[in-house]
């Protein structure tokens, strides 16, 4: 196969190209979010089925020379877990993408420790931050971290912003009867610090039997409960591939301007404009959050497949994936691995 990254070798059936690579660097986290994983924790994988930080970047490194991608975001579990993190970042921003450029690095986290580290990853090349907050009162966060880290979590994230991080994403999953009656003062904080908040509605990717439809804090739900305090507009930015659906919000005197963004993933899926491609910890390659099945790239690799053959089993995959999720299918099955065993 003759590889030209720049037509976008990663292109499925219905014409997505995926540009982005979320690379899940562990399973391991220091929460135990209700939405995400059981009270007792999970079992890690063992360190012999973990990449290794050599043939991360290698596969990085595949996906940026021979298959078109320009983006790479660090997941977990919880990617800070990972004590090389800065190193390989530091090495990916040496490398190039077909356009000649750096490839844009971020992290999606939740914050814990990130104020001993955040100076450390900017100078590796990580400049933009997703970080989970899910409530700005102590017990409630301790009870849906099941951690009592919230002191911890905001210093992660004001830490992020001293150091020049930006944007800085607060993603807040919404939930019915936990903490619904905060969406209003989570986007009164974000808006006062010049933070960008996205509300997540909860998806099944947590617990077995963990979720349910009707308990679901929609995207309507949401802007229902913000509209009675703030001044809302559809934003006029182009959405492009982003989860995110924006609304500006109109400066008031209790509040600067900013925006605020909604990823319904469920009542109002975004797959149409879909361009990620993921890695797990353990090396299998998901084409998308809910895929019912993987690829294995690990195996291959320890094998001593070359890059060509790596990147064309991840074209193979990627011409393969599904539609959609599928969530609104009554024969719709969550994925057997946690969104923790996944990456964000």
């Amino acid at each position: 196969m003759r590889f030209d990254p720049r037509k976008g070798m990663l292109r499925d059936r219905y014409g997505r190209v995926a540009r982005d690579v979320r690379v899940s660097l562990t399973d391991r986290c220091n929460l135990r979010c209700a939405y995400c994983m059981p009270a007792e924790g999970l079992e890690w994988l063992p360190t012999e089925n973990t990449l290794t930080d050599e043939e991360i970047l290698r596969l990085i490194r595949i996906s940026l020379d021979l298959l078109g991608v320009e983006e790479i975001r660090f997941t977990g579990g919880e990617p800070l877990l990972r004590r090389s993190l800065e190193s390989i970042a530091a090495s990916c921003k040496e490398m190039r993408t077909h356009l000649g450029t750096t490839p844009s690095m971020a992290i999606t986290t939740n914050g814990l420790g990130l104020d001993k580290r955040a100076k450390g990853l900017v100078e590796a090349g990580i400049t933009r931050a997703n970080i989970s907050l899910d409530s700005l009162n102590k017990e409630r966060y301790a009870q849906i971290a099941r951690r009592d880290r919230l002191p911890d979590a905001l210093r992660g994230i004001e830490a992020a912003s001293d150091v020049g991080m930006s944007p800085i994403k607060i993603n807040a999953v919404a939930m019915k009867g936990i903490n619904e009656d905060e969406v209003g003062d989570l986007l009164a904080f974000c808006l006062d610090h010049g933070y960008h908040l996205r509300f997540i509605e909860q998806m099944p990717l947590g617990p077995a039997h963990g979720w349910r439809r009707d308990q679901l804090l929609t995207q309507e739900d949401i802007l229902t409960r913000l509209s009675e305090r703030f001044e809302l507009t559809p934003s006029s930015e182009p959405r492009g591939a982003a989860p995110a659906e924006l609304w500006d919000v109109v400066e008031s005197d209790d509040h600067p301007a900013g925006d605020v963004g909604v990823i319904a993933s469920v009542t109002n899926p975004f797959c149409d404009a879909c361009d990620r491609t993921r890695l797990t910890a353990d090396g299998q390659l998901r084409t998308c959050l809910f895929a019912d099945k993987e690829t294995d790239l690990r195996t291959p690799m320890r094998d001593g497949a070359t890059d060509e053959e790596i990147a064309e089993i991840w074209i193979g995959a990627t011409f393969e994936k599904q539609a959609g999720h599928g969530m609104s299918r009554p024969d719709f099955k969550a994925p057997e691995r946690t969104m923790s065993r996944i990456g964000g």
